[in-house]
């Protein structure tokens, strides 16, 4: 681990019993999702890190305990330096604090996470769809969000796609 990112970690853990993982050069601390708005805070106010990068979630489906984690990126651009934050959710009704108040930024993530994989944030400003339809149903970006498609023709399936369709006949 970085010797400058050790006394955030060590603070991290004290304060919300993180733990932490580093793997190739970054260093990501695994909170609980009601601990995110005070650890982003501790972040900003004591440590500097004044740029949220990245908000994202996964979806590790069929397993459900926990079934997402809400990832956050942050930087601090005085310092040089990264950290990450994972947070993981349940499946049955996924939720985490919304960060908005704390990086303004979070406000369009936060409504990505909500339209494409169903995470509702709490206490967000405007909660609605940002990529989807409004009447879309459903959360695209689950691994269990049904694909329609039409299969590909390829040489090993050939003669159980319908050949007319590709080759009409003269």
């Amino acid at each position: 681990m970085d010797e400058n990112l050790q006394p955030v970690v060590a603070a991290l853990a004290d304060r919300f019993g993180a733990s932490h993982a580093e793997f190739r050069g970054q260093t990501t601390v695994f909170l609980r999702p009601d601990q995110i708005v005070q650890a982003c805070q501790l972040l900003r106010d004591e440590f500097g890190f004044n740029m949220l990068s990245e908000l994202t979630a996964v979806d590790y489906w069929p397993q459900q305990e926990p079934r997402f984690h809400v990832f956050y990126q942050l930087n601090s651009l005085s310092q040089h330096q990264r950290l990450g934050l994972r947070v993981p959710i349940p499946g049955i009704k996924p939720s985490v604090e919304s960060i908005e108040k704390v990086f303004p930024n979070a406000n369009w993530h936060e409504r990505e996470i909500w339209d494409m994989f169903g995470i509702r944030v709490e206490g967000h400003s405007d909660l609605r769809r940002i990529l989807m339809p409004f009447d879309w149903e459903g959360h695209p970006l689950r691994k269990d969000f049904p694909l329609g498609y039409e299969e590909v023709q390829f040489t090993f399936n050939v003669h159980e796609i319908d050949q007319d369709k590709f080759y009409p006949k003269e």
